[in-house]
This record gives C-alpha cells, structure tokens and sequence, in this order.
C-alpha cells in the first residue's frame, strides 16, 4: 500500500507539474514573441502618450491590439494582470517530485557509488541529500552573482551570456562526478529551473511592484527595474528547451549512463538554446537559420558521442555467456524490480515499465541491458549486489543462445 500511494502521490504531483511548467513556459515564450515583435506606433497620440511598442494580432476569430509603454502610463488600471504564480508552482510541484523519488531513497537514486571521486562514492543517503541540495542553492547564488557582478547595468549581457555557458558546463561536469547519472540530468535541469523560478522571486516580481508603487506614488518609475526584469526574462527563454530536455532525459539511459555524460548533456544545453534563439531573433523579424543550424549540429555531435561503441562480447577468445547464465544473472538482481509484480520495497510496478518475466523479455532488452549495467547505473545503486564478474558476463552475452 505505501508503494501504491507513493505511485498515486507521484502521478498527480507529475500532472500538476507538467500543466504548471506548460502554462508558465506558454506564457513566457509569448511575452519574449510580443516584445520582440513589436513595432513603433502609427498613431501620434499612442507616441505621445508613450507608447513604446505595439503589435496586432489575430486569434481564435478576434483582433488583438497590443502596446506596451515605455516606462508605464499614465494611469493603471485596477485589474493590472500579474504572472508569477505558474512559476512558482512549477518549481514547488517539481521539488516536490524530486523529495518524493530521489530524496527519499538517496541511497538509491542520488549516490554514485562508481564515482571517480572517492568521498562521493561514499556519501551516505543523508548526505547525498545534503549535497544535492546545496547543489541546487549552489547554482543560484553563483548564477545571481555572475548576473549582478558581470553586468549590473545590463549593458555587458554578451560577457554575461558567455560566463553562464561556461557555469552550466562545469555544473554539467560537476553533477555527473557527484551523483548517479540520472540524478546529475536532472540536477543540472534543476539548477537551471532553480534559476528560473528565483529570477521571478527575487527580480522580475519585485521590480514590477516598486514599479507599480512608483506609479501610484506619482513618482517616476526606476528604468533598471524593467531593463534588469527583461534580463532576466530573457535568460529564462533561453534556458526552457535545455531544460525541459533534462527533464525527459531519465528514460534515455545511453546519455546518463555514457562515460562523457557531462559533455553530451552541454551539447545538448547549448543546442537547445540555440534553437531557442532561432525564434527570439524570428519573432524580431529576421530569420537567422544560422542558429537552429549550429543547433542541430551540436545535438548530431552529442549522437555521434553516445553512440555505442559496437563492442557486444568479451575480450579476445572470452567464450560468449548463454542465455541460462543471464537469466540467473537478472532472477537474481534484476527482477526485484523489473517484474511484473515487484518484490523491491518501494516499487509499485516495474520502472519504466520494463519487465524481466520471461526469456524473450530478457532477450528484447537485451542491449538495454548490456547498456546500464556494463556502465554501472544499474542495478540502482547497485542494491542487488551484483558483482564484477557478473558484469562481465552480460558484457560478453552476444544473443539468445
């Protein structure tokens, strides 16, 4: 039953999360297409009244006028429209998944027992916790303080831009020295939705509202208020391809669990970005097929990089392992969990729904599983025991003999 309502908890907490991350991302993709799709006012009397911008639009059968002002109006209405609940949401709804799968069996799903560095192998289950929490705190601070230190006025956003890139690759490299393979994808996404989330806490909201204060005070309204939100704002739409990515990439085990697992994940960081600035620079009016091009390029470079080596069997002359030898191999450590009724405490079906019952089950997922164990991400933290030599044995098995 624990299991069950642990799956049950999981489910909704994933749905709510999803509809969240689609509004707040929906939202925001359409706030960077309107500012950069707008044009100077025809009319004289929106530009003396200071409109900045405006854009019309059709829709759903209706006409749509969009203008925005410079710095603000000249009156604010009383229904003035805020959007910051669906951020925050996003990030609770996933910090919550994140507590229920991983940080509640760390010992499992956070801690890297192959990890070239010895005192992360050996972190106990409290620890790993600890870590990836500050792992997370972590990635936002040094984010903020390269945003306030490099380009404070927002007039070196190219440098600032630059830095960034080169932080998510020593994050990338760092989460998958630290952690198990899956938990590094998702962390490294989660250092970048952290910074999403928090750039509308701490900047984009709070700025509008001195804005909004100013206003009502009769006051002139701070412009860094607005330039620094834009910043911001701009940096989130950068970061949604890459990171939506990371969080679908733990049912993709050849990139979690591929030795260079750090550069295929900056490979595709950055070749997300780039076609997200595909559209930034379209909705502009200018169609730079540049961008999508070095994108997709650099997502070709991370197929070519975790693509399997061919190797299916053993060294010279090692006699290929039968069919019986695997399936006591995977009776023993796998089917705790890959079956269709789990004894593995904790499990309520099988992940990812692989099953390991029968003889052609094994054999269809046979390269699966040459895959994640020849790698060492599974068994999960390796809770079954399985030893070297088995390791060895389901690298040398080279079909259903």
């Amino acid at each position: 039953m624990q299991a069950y309502l642990l799956d049950f908890a999981n489910f909704m907490l994933r749905w709510l999360h999803v509809i969240a991350a689609i509004a707040w991302i929906g939202e925001s993709i359409y706030f960077v297409m309107l500012d950069n799709s707008l044009r100077t006012p025809k009319a004289a009397e929106d530009r003396d009244k200071g409109v900045f911008g405006e854009m019309w639009a059709v829709h759903g059968g209706g006409f749509y006028h969009n203008q925005k002002y410079a710095t603000a109006p000249a009156k604010l209405p009383e229904d003035l429209h805020w959007s910051f609940w669906k951020a925050y949401t996003t990030w609770l709804s996933g910090f919550a998944l994140f507590v229920i799968l991983y940080m509640a069996s760390p010992d499992v799903y956070l801690v890297n027992p192959n990890a070239d560095w010895e005192w992360a192998a050996n972190l106990s289950g409290w620890q790993a916790n600890v870590v990836a929490l500050l792992f997370l705190l972590g990635g936002w601070v040094v984010y903020n303080e390269l945003c306030k230190r490099i380009s404070p006025d927002m007039t070196r956003d190219g440098v600032l831009s630059l830095a960034v890139a080169v932080m998510m690759v020593v994050v990338a490299y760092l989460s998958t020295q630290i952690f198990s393979g899956r938990a590094a994808f998702l962390l490294t996404g989660a250092v970048m939705a952290t910074a999403m989330s928090a750039n509308v806490f701490f900047w984009i909201i709070p700025g509008q509202r001195r804005m909004v204060a100013a206003m009502k005070a009769g006051e002139v309204p701070n412009p860094l208020d607005g330039k620094r939100g834009k910043q911001r704002s701009v940096h989130n739409t950068y970061f949604t391809l890459p990171v939506v990515l990371l969080m679908i990439s733990n049912h993709y085990s050849f990139a979690y669990s591929h030795d260079h697992a750090w550069a295929i994940m900056s490979l595709f960081i950055f070749g997300g970005a780039l076609i997200r600035q595909f559209f930034v620079v379209m909705h502009a009016g200018k169609i730079q097929s540049a961008y999508p091009v070095a994108g997709t390029a650099l997502i070709a470079v991370a197929f070519w990089v975790a693509m399997p080596s061919g190797a299916s069997s053993g060294g010279a002359g090692e006699a290929p392992t039968s069919l019986v030898e695997i399936e006591a191999i995977v009776e023993d450590r796998c089917v705790a969990c890959h079956s269709s009724s789990p004894t593995q405490e904790g499990f309520g079906a099988p992940p990812a729904g692989i099953v390991y019952d029968t003889s052609d089950q094994i054999v269809q997922q046979q390269d699966k599983i040459r895959e994640v164990v020849a790698s060492g991400y599974m068994p999960l933290g390796n809770m079954t025991g399985m030893t070297d030599e088995e390791r060895e044995a389901i690298a040398a098995w080279s079909g259903s003999q």
